[in-house]
């Protein structure tokens, strides 16, 4: 197998999110899917391979953290497209098969790459008990992302707070299936961002994830009614950091990143 480390949502190696993507003929069983992601060790690991043509789709595509498999990656689909596109085993737009169905991803001429995601449903809830604390913030509103994200989406007062958030992650775990979502708007629009987000999912063994895709699908519309845009940048202020550019279309969201590999090896077990 062949096992490629590849930093999405940037231009530079060493920021961004790291993926780790192997493309194979079939999946082996879960068990070595998961033992193979909890050695690769990032918050996922992608694992595609081709499906004959004629169908809806080109390749299957799953998602492993080093605890479980998740049902949407944004980040490891976007460093998958990047393999695909780089090494000329998939040439245009790829459809992956995915526990959260079809997802299409498009590369540019620049070399960004495109993801076509389901907009996350946003409920208002009432801001849990116990998650100021937790979160080390008053949260001005609370939202709970739906099934596929799983995530507690909550606004706090300004980039700053988030930037300066040191939670307990331990207390943080009880709040969301998957973990809690950070969010301002950006304090100078000038620097090419609108708003700003961290993301601490302790659930699936991720206690900062850098740069978050799936994410992106719950944010994307949730600044896009209030800053009256379809098409926004956001800036996770992660110690990584990256950039994801967004356009909310209905029930799609359209995510923008670009990727670089940046580490090439061999499993040889």
């Amino acid at each position: 197998m062949r096992i490629r480390i590849v930093d999405a949502f940037t231009d530079r190696p060493f920021s961004g999110n790291p993926a780790g993507v192997l493309l194979l003929d079939a999946f082996p069983d879960d068990g070595r899917l998961q033992n193979i992601a909890l050695e690769v060790n990032h918050a996922e690991t992608a694992f595609a391979h081709p499906l004959p043509g004629g169908g809806e789709a080109d390749w299957v595509l799953r998602w492993f953290t080093p605890a479980t498999e998740v049902a949407m990656c944004g980040h490891a689909t976007l460093a998958t497209a990047h393999v695909l596109h780089s090494t000329g085993a998939h040439q245009g737009p790829v459809r992956f098969a995915t526990r959260s169905g079809v997802l299409i991803a498009t590369p540019g001429d620049d070399g960004a790459v495109t993801l076509d995601f389901p907009t996350a449903p946003l409920t208002a809830v009432d801001i849990p008990a116990g998650v100021p604390e937790a979160l080390g913030a008053e949260p001005r509103t609370a939202f709970d992302t739906g099934p596929d994200i799983g995530d507690l989406l909550v606004e706090v007062a300004d980039e700053r707070t988030v930037r300066a958030l040191r939670p307990d992650l331990k207390a943080l775990a009880a709040h969301s299936r998957r973990g809690v979502i950070a969010t301002a708007r950006a304090e100078n629009p000038a620097l090419g961002y609108d708003f700003v987000s961290r993301c601490f999912f302790p659930n699936v063994g991720i206690d900062e994830d850098p740069v978050t895709g799936s994410a992106h699908t719950a944010l994307a519309p949730y600044w896009s009614e209030r800053l009256g845009r379809s098409a926004l940048t956001g800036l996770q202020a992660s110690p990584r950091s990256g950039r994801v550019r967004t356009e909310v279309r209905g029930e799609r969201t359209l995510l923008g990143g670009r990727a670089v590999t940046v580490i090439e090896g061999d499993l040889l077990v």
